[in-house]
């Protein structure tokens, strides 16, 4: 530990200041459009520090697509046996009605198919879920640097 106090001293004292130094970031995300919509809405917000007004200072619009699965692996009876699922977002972040980024990101998952038909359901729901979960993190990680760009821009 004593050895990295010297390291920690030269980054203090050269002004480095972290992206994610503990602020909220000030963004609202607007409505998605159904049920993995809600769900990417609150991991973004939960990443952003909590539920902002249309107020705020940015702006994050969302079009989540419809999920795409694909098959990728069968058995010699034809039956499927590992599916994908791919979820793909657009996104929009403003400020001041400027837009500052736009982007796309994709995230997948693949999961068991089984016959068992409650087995196969609960397989694709947390394969939909974590994927979801995974489109938050590069979705918000983009943000957050774009904002902190956009205020270091304004100084």
């Amino acid at each position: 530990m004593k050895r990295y106090i010297p390291i920690l001293l030269l980054v203090a004292a050269c002004g480095f200041r972290p992206m994610y130094s503990g602020t909220d970031t000030d963004v609202y995300v607007a409505p998605i459009n159904g049920i993995n919509g809600i769900e990417l809405r609150n991991e973004l917000n939960a990443k952003f520090g909590g539920v902002r007004d249309a107020g705020a200072k940015y702006r994050l619009t969302v079009n989540l697509a419809t999920p795409v699965t694909q098959y990728k692996a069968l058995e010699t009876t034809g039956d499927a046996t590992w599916q994908e699922i791919v979820l793909t977002a657009t996104y929009t972040l403003t400020a001041d009605d400027k837009e500052i980024v736009k982007g796309t990101e994709s995230a997948s998952e693949s999961y068991t198919f089984v016959r068992y038909l409650v087995a196969a359901n609960a397989s694709y729901n947390n394969a939909v879920q974590n994927t979801v979960q995974v489109l938050a993190d590069k979705i918000s990680a983009r943000v957050i640097a774009e904002t902190y760009r956009y205020e270091q821009s304004d100084e």
